[in-house]
């Protein structure tokens, strides 16, 4: 018999040749090989295991059966041919599969008993010689069909229709079981396989309901959405703020110190830790924390100007230095200080400071010198020492800052106000957010599912491969903070700067390490996606939920790195809700702190900047259309789009010129403020365009071109006004920078771009609103590199003639503008230092 089974470790073999018995070990089909073409493929040799082979053999004691077309195959005779039997048969057979089997047979010598009953019998092919194109092999027969699927109704997904739908399946199955008692064992297995599946139903609406993007509810969701898209989602952005750290003693204020809003029974400061502490806590007040060392200084508590002996003094708007009094070598470039009203302009009262009169300027120069005249109050001078400080462009003074006044007494007098507005220094930046420190999340898992892996082979041996246990962690405390990274050894250039943040820059604030067998802790950092991660890369995902609630996830060896089995993690990350750390001025009162040389600390500017995460329905709305956000640049209005984009820019043009072996893009720059466009600002712009330039096109930073204009006013002042005081206010309403209230001039460079017209109603109106003035006439309105020629007077036939002017010279005043071309932008500093640069004049009648 042969044996049904598909072994893979055949012993038989083995087991045959050990013992005492005989079988077949092949059959040899002569087909090429035969002595003649008719023989063909009717000449078997049959080969045994041992040798010699069984005697007695004769036709009787073989049969071959099998085959499909030809069935009828008989041997004609049997010869031994050493220790091979040849048998001749009478015909050949077809394609398929025939059985060679030995057996016993009346009045032969052959012993049936000596050959194994397992390998007395062979297959074997008669056309294993023909050209075959496919495997010897045979393939795998097909499993046998699956049943017929039961009519089910696969809209029940609850647990009432689940139940009956199981009910009434039992009654086809097993009609004989009619019992629906609840208390019935039957009723009751049915009724937990219906909890299972209505479970299960819910379940997998869940999972259908989360993937899509319209649909999905869950946070985590619908940021995997969006990344698919290449839309990054928001998380927000924690807020900033300087704080004023007062000093009893010259210390370091050491990076992380917390200052928390106002609460009751704790003093300015605290011991971290202390039971007080603790009980503040109680009430939730918003925690700040330092973003920097900051050395504070007693002498820099409050600093005053030094007004070189003036009285009646202020530093004007848009103000880059100062002088300082006192010789304050401790100051450096790189401090930020504050200018602070601390009595009202008017009444020189604390009580009427203006708490929005501040400002922070980060220093750029710190000079350290003396005035020989020094206090002019004395009898005889006396010198002073004085330190002078300058800041940037980006840190100019929004508004003048009052720095003494005379002031009018009750009793009709006059006293002067000094120290009106004061320097802080001891200024240290700090963002919204208190620290938790190493939270145990627990240890990876070690896997404790298994799948068998798929093998074409089933003999092959195979070992289990294990599936990952996952692990998600979830931090405690929620929300977790969303910062920009901070630099203390590379700060920004501007106080302006580092206040200002954006949510797209914005990072976890979270710091992760793993233990793994007692080891040192290793870092993992926290990344935007996986997406570019090395498979050894120790990096980590945080996804948030819409409560707020913070999880990690991790790599899986192709993406980022799986963590080992045994690795235990812990965290230290911040927490604050974003929008409640934007808070007003003066509302920072508690600092903690175990140095006795920390006095208190303060909030003189408002905290600003704090985003809330991004809502989901925004998402919705924005996230499919996110690949139309043009990231690169190719026609000239990508380049001036993109340049626009710039913080610093007010406006940009851009052109292509040809310039010899490629195009070369000219982009024209109008600087917020009217700055130049200096060196370092080219090399700044460049580099930020570098992204969306073309490849193949040369950049080019180009400074607009400036029009001076020369404008002239006669003024008719009102009969109660001095002339002297209408047109000071008249030329400071038209001035380029700011007004003493602190707004624009008629010819601030912000309010000027490429090819804007001046108009010249809106001379006539900036002109009138100025207090005093009963009427305006606009005597010159041209450009100062195009003027217009005077009037001619000619004697004609007798009378008087008024030569008229050429009509373009004439445009200006007849069609009430002045009109520029693309890359032109009107200027009038009228700066008598530089007439070139725009000249105003005013002629002044009436008043007194």
């Amino acid at each position: 018999m042969i044996s049904p089974y598909v072994s893979c470790d055949p012993r038989r073999r083995e087991a045959v040749l050990a013992s005492k018995l005989n079988g077949l070990d092949y059959v040899e089909v002569l087909d090429a090989d035969a002595p003649s073409r008719a023989e063909r493929q009717k000449i078997l040799r049959v080969h045994f295991l041992k040798s010699p082979p069984p005697p007695g053999l004769t036709p009787a004691n073989v049969l071959i059966d099998g085959g499909d077309r030809i069935r009828s195959v008989g041997v004609r005779a049997v010869d031994y041919d050493g220790d091979v039997v040849v048998l001749r048969l009478d015909a050949y057979g077809d394609h398929s599969t025939y059985r060679l089997a030995l057996r016993a047979s009346t009045g032969s010598a052959f012993d049936a008993a000596g050959v194994d009953p397992v390998l007395a019998q062979t297959l074997f092919s008669f056309k294993s010689d023909c050209p075959n194109d496919f495997d010897c092999e045979a393939p795998t027969p097909p499993s046998a069909p699956a049943p017929a699927a039961p009519q089910l109704d696969y809209l029940s997904r609850d647990f009432t229709s689940l139940r009956q739908l199981m009910l009434d399946r039992m009654s086809v199955l097993a009609p004989q079981w009619t019992e629906r008692n609840p208390a019935d064992i039957g009723v009751t297995l049915v009724e937990l396989f219906a909890h299972v599946g209505d479970v299960l139903s819910y379940r997998q609406d869940a999972v259908a309901t989360e993937a899509y993007l319209g649909t999905a509810r869950r946070r985590v969701s619908v940021r995997r959405h969006a990344r698919l898209v290449d839309y990054v989602i928001g998380d927000g952005v924690n807020a900033r703020t300087f704080l004023h750290i007062r000093a009893e003693a010259d210390a370091v204020a050491p990076r992380g110190v917390q200052a928390l809003t106002s609460v009751p029974n704790l003093g300015e400061r605290a011991a971290p830790g202390a039971p007080e502490v603790a009980q503040a806590m109680g009430f939730r007040p918003e925690v700040f924390e330092t973003l920097h060392d900051a050395a504070i200084f007693t002498a820099h508590n409050q600093i005053t100007f030094h007004a070189w002996g003036d009285r009646a003094c202020r530093l004007p708007a848009g103000a880059t230095r100062a002088t300082l009094s006192g010789g304050l070598d401790k100051l450096a470039p790189g401090d930020v200080v504050l200018f602070e009203e601390v009595l009202g302009r008017a009444s020189g009262l604390a009580a009427d400071a203006d708490p929005a009169r501040r400002h922070a300027v980060r220093l750029t120069r710190v000079s350290v010198g003396s005035d020989p005249l020094g206090d002019l109050s004395g009898a005889k001078p006396k010198p002073l020492a004085i330190t002078e400080i300058e800041w940037g462009r980006e840190d100019a003074t929004p508004f003048s800052f009052q720095i003494s006044a005379e002031i009018r007494t009750e009793s009709g007098g006059v006293r002067e106000a000094q120290n009106i507005t004061v320097v802080r220094g001891n200024m240290v930046l700090a963002d919204h957010g208190a620290t938790v420190v190493t939270e145990d999340l627990g240890t990876a898992p070690a896997p404790s599912l298994f799948r068998q892996p798929a093998s074409t082979d089933p003999c092959a041996p195979v070992d289990p491969v294990p599936i990952p246990a996952r692990f998600r962690p979830r931090l405690a405390r929620r929300p977790l903070v969303f910062a920009v990274p901070y630099d203390a050894d590379a700060p920004p250039v501007s106080a302006r700067a580092a206040l200002a943040t954006t949510a797209g820059a914005a990072q976890p604030a979270v710091q992760l390490a793993g233990v793994l067998d007692g080891a040192s802790p290793v870092p993992w950092i926290a990344r935007r996606d996986l997406l570019q991660s090395e498979p050894d890369a120790r990096d980590f995902v945080v996804e948030t939920e819409n409560d707020g609630s913070a999880w990690l996830r991790f790599g899986d060896d192709v993406l980022g790195q799986r963590p080992a089995a045994g690795t235990a993690f812990a965290a230290t990350y911040r927490v604050g809700e974003a929008v409640r750390g934007n808070l007003a001025a003066d509302t920072i009162r508690h600092i903690l702190s175990d140095d006795a040389a920390v006095a208190g600390v303060r909030n003189p500017l408002p905290a600003s900047g704090g985003v809330a995460p991004e809502s989901l329905e925004h998402v919705r709305q924005t996230a499919p259309f996110a690949f139309r956000n043009q990231q690169r640049a190719v026609t000239p209005e990508d380049y001036q789009a993109a340049a626009e984009r710039h913080p610093e820019v007010q406006r940009a043009t851009a052109s292509f010129r040809w310039t010899g072996s490629w195009p070369t893009v000219f982009v024209t720059i109008d600087r917020l403020g009217g700055l130049a466009i200096d060196a370092g600002f080219e090399q700044a712009m460049r580099e930020f365009l570098e992204p969306y330039r073309l490849a193949g096109h040369d950049l080019e930073i180009d400074a607009p071109t400036y029009v001076s204009l020369d404008i002239a006013l006669t003024i008719a002042a009102k009969p109660d006004y001095f002339r002297a005081d209408v047109k000071r206010a008249v030329l400071d309403a038209f001035s380029s920078g700011r007004t003493l209230d602190g707004r624009r001039g008629v010819f601030n460079p912000d309010n000027f771009t490429f090819g804007q017209p001046v108009y010249l109603s809106a001379i006539y109106a900036a002109a009138q609103a100025v207090d005093g003035v009963a009427s305006v006439e606009v005597t010159r309105f041209q450009r100062q590199d195009r003027p217009a020629p005077p009037l001619l007077r000619l004697q004609a036939i007798g009378r008087l003639q008024l030569a008229r002017p050429l009509r373009a010279q004439h445009r200006a005043m007849s069609q009430g503008r002045l009109d520029f071309t693309r890359l032109e932008i009107p200027r009038l500093d009228n700066d008598p230092d530089h007439p070139e640069r725009g000249v105003f004049t005013v002629t002044m009648e009436g008043g007194k």
